[in-house]
């Protein structure tokens, strides 16, 4: 019905669209001051204290009231009930209209329209009864788990979370207590501080499914990238404790202790680690302080002898899925909550360099200069043309810098990086090939030189055929529309995929379904989605295994 409903609203057309949207009354604007809000409204409303703001909460509504109304031609809409369902603080909500304000016209209006999706979602819930109760505890066990912050970000209320840091063993006690208090018969903390949860079969010696992501976060993240691949699993576990059930296969949930390669230049710490890659020379790396990984470990009570050791037996498990938020904007654009991840693309990245010759930018005509960072710009405008060719393909120069540059100084050398990805190899390196001989003729032509070196290449890691159809029966079983996408981004199936079959859901992200931010952020009743498709993955499994 809630998809039905977005729906008719999709196909109703822009002039309909903008009728409903301006229908809308104002946020603490006249109707609220007048009493002429529906019920439905006013308890919105009043639930987020607008009807108790002060003199000068008020003025601020009002005024951004104006601002946008004179820039949009419409009211600022807000599903004010938030992502759990009980309510943003007025700090919230004054926050999101201020930002809101900067927003492009068309991104505006498609942003309504999600929060009437979402007020619609919310209010359907109210009719029927409906709770997103395993959505919720989803929710609360991430709110809880953010609380533990490094030092330098926690002051400030920002959530960073770096390998073996005082907040990171903090998060591994957290999610440790979290998974007895869910049922797990097994859980420890490993030997790189993942915590492995197990869940044990109905029966002996029987293989086991593994999940999991990584409780690590970027620098001033968001709550959701890893962790959410780490609660959803555990609520399913939670649920099939409450009923007493037990799967013919174990069910091995682990958090992963390190993905971001955020303290330590090594990544993939957690779950390369299952697979035999651990390089023991990474135990000497040392972070911005000076402190060794072997120290860090060590501090941490680790027993870097044991590390060999969490090498898993391929031949032992059936394969591994992962629950991630999507990290991008296509499910919000689309209305979707749930996604099918069809492969992890395969990534590459280059450090180049182009030099041509430093002189007066007054002095040397427009037809004898040798620009290195012009040469620059002439690539990154083919790169965004020949990775759109590929429709999925992305390319991206990240970093460009004029090293040691000047205003009146004709750029002698231009310094770039270059991140080219794609759902397969052979994708991802037709595009490669592509930029660099387009690079070269640049340079030719141009009367420049340029260099290239390689810092990074991954393969792509496609899904497993018949995990991905467990997942697509599993979100069919659900009214959900099955929607087939890439993974842009790395995940720890990646490492998995070298030696099990693996398969990924992504789960719808609000706020344009930004990431590595702290406006990422989905909703419980998406999570609660998510929950009932790995509920849904894992009967059907036992099914197969009767």
């Amino acid at each position: 019905l809630k998809h039905a409903m977005v729906g008719v609203l999709a196909a109703a057309g822009v002039d309909a669209q903008l009728a409903l949207i301006r229908a809308h009354p104002e946020l603490a604007g006249k109707a609220m001051v007048d009493n002429s809000l529906t019920a439905e409204s006013t308890n919105e409303q009043s639930k987020a204290g607008l009807t108790n703001c002060t003199a000068e909460e008020f003025a601020r509504i009002q005024t951004l009231n104006a601002d946008y109304n004179t820039k949009f031609g419409f009211p600022f809409i807000l599903a004010v009930r938030g992502p759990r369902g009980t309510g943003l603080s007025k700090r919230d909500i004054i926050d999101t209209f201020a930002r809101r304000l900067d927003n492009h016209p068309d991104f505006e209006v498609a942003e309504c329209l999600r929060n009437i999706h979402r007020i619609v979602e919310i209010r359907l819930n109210d009719k029927f009864g409906v709770e997103p109760v395993l959505g919720n505890l989803v929710w609360d066990w991430q709110e809880a788990l953010a609380q533990h912050s490094d030092p330098g970000y926690a002051e400030k209320g920002q959530l960073t979370v770096t390998y073996l840091t005082d907040a990171h063993r903090a998060c591994a006690q957290r999610i440790s207590s979290n998974m007895r208090d869910a049922g797990f018969d097994e859980v420890h903390i490993d030997a790189v501080g993942n915590v492995v949860g197990r869940y044990k079969a109905d029966r002996p010696n029987a293989k086991t499914l593994m999940t999991g992501s990584h409780y690590d976060t970027v620098r001033n993240g968001g709550k959701y990238d890893g962790r959410l691949g780490i609660f959803v699993p555990m609520a399913c576990v939670a649920e099939l404790s409450r009923r007493g059930k037990r799967l013919p296969f174990d069910f091995e949930v682990i958090a992963f202790a390190e993905e971001e390669g955020q303290r330590y230049k090594a990544t993939f710490l957690g779950s390369g680690a299952l697979i035999g890659q651990f390089n023991q020379a990474w135990l000497d790396q040392k972070d911005a302080d000076g402190i060794t990984m072997r120290e860090a470990m060590q501090t941490a009570g680790l027993c870097i002898d044991d590390i060999p050791k969490l090498k898993r037996n391929p031949a032992d498990y059936l394969g591994f899925v992962e629950v991630h938020i999507e990290q991008g904007p296509v499910l919000t654009e689309i209305d979707l909550p749930l996604g099918i991840v069809t492969s992890i693309n395969g990534g590459v990245r280059y450090l180049c360099e182009v030099i041509g010759m430093a002189s007066h930018a007054g002095t040397t005509p427009m037809n004898r200069r040798r620009d290195a960072a012009v040469g620059v710009a002439e690539i990154a405008l083919y790169l965004e043309q020949r990775a759109a060719q590929d429709g999925d393909s992305v390319g991206t120069i990240g970093i460009c810098t004029v090293p040691g540059g000047s205003t009146n100084v004709v750029p002698g050398r231009c310094q770039f990086t270059l991140d080219l990805r794609a759902p397969n190899d052979p994708q991802r390196d037709a595009m490669v090939t592509d930029v660099l001989a387009e690079l070269a003729r640049i340079c030719e032509q141009r009367g420049l030189r340029h260099t290239t070196e390689v810092t990074m290449k991954a393969a792509a890691a496609p899904s497993a055929p018949a995990w991905q159809q467990r997942w697509e029966r599993a979100v069919d079983s659900l009214g959900v529309p099955l929607y087939r996408m890439p993974s842009g981004a790395g995940h720890d199936a990646m490492k998995l995929h070298e030696v099990m079959p693996q398969a990924m859901l992504f789960v719808r992200g609000q706020n344009a379904g930004i990431s590595h931010n702290p406006l990422e952020s989905t909703t419980s009743d998406d999570m609660q989605l998510a929950v009932e498709a790995f509920m849904a993955l894992l009967e059907n499994l036992a099914a197969e295994s009767a």
